[in-house]
């Protein structure tokens, strides 16, 4: 009998400031199991998009996402549960939902919106974590 083979682990990071701090990966893939991390609506260079936008920092956020999801071997059609966290439920789900949904709609993942009180940065309106399976 063989030993059994350990999966392989691929940890990705995007170069966001948080990820060195706090010391995790954008993305972690063990075999076919894929986890995205917490995602803001982050551009290169260290910027963002969506001040004061919740719509339009899902949409950034879910782009990022599609983006790691590739370099990883997956995509937005793997994505098996979402985990979508807002400041203001009662203002923004809506806006929120509507980014999810024309990225989702054919995927529907399971999903859940919390309200928080706060998230890192004071511009941030809604963070979005994915985990995926690839066939």
């Amino acid at each position: 009998m063989s030993p059994i083979q350990p999966m392989q682990r691929t940890n990705i990071a995007t170069g966001t400031p948080w990820e060195p701090i706090v010391g995790y990966s954008r993305l972690v893939r063990v075999g076919p199991h894929v986890f995205v991390t917490g995602t803001t609506a982050t551009i290169a260079g260290g910027s963002h998009v969506g001040d004061g936008d919740a719509y339009a920092q899902a949409a950034q956020a879910i782009q990022n996402i599609a983006k790691v999801l590739e370099e990883a071997g997956a995509s937005l059609r793997d994505v098996v549960r979402t985990r979508i966290y807002v400041l203001d439920i009662q203002r923004d789900w809506q806006s929120v939902a509507r980014a999810h949904r024309e990225a989702f709609a054919e995927v529907r993942p399971a999903t859940s919106m919390l309200e928080v009180r706060r998230l890192i940065e004071d511009w941030m309106l809604v963070e979005i974590e994915a985990d995926a399976i690839v066939a």
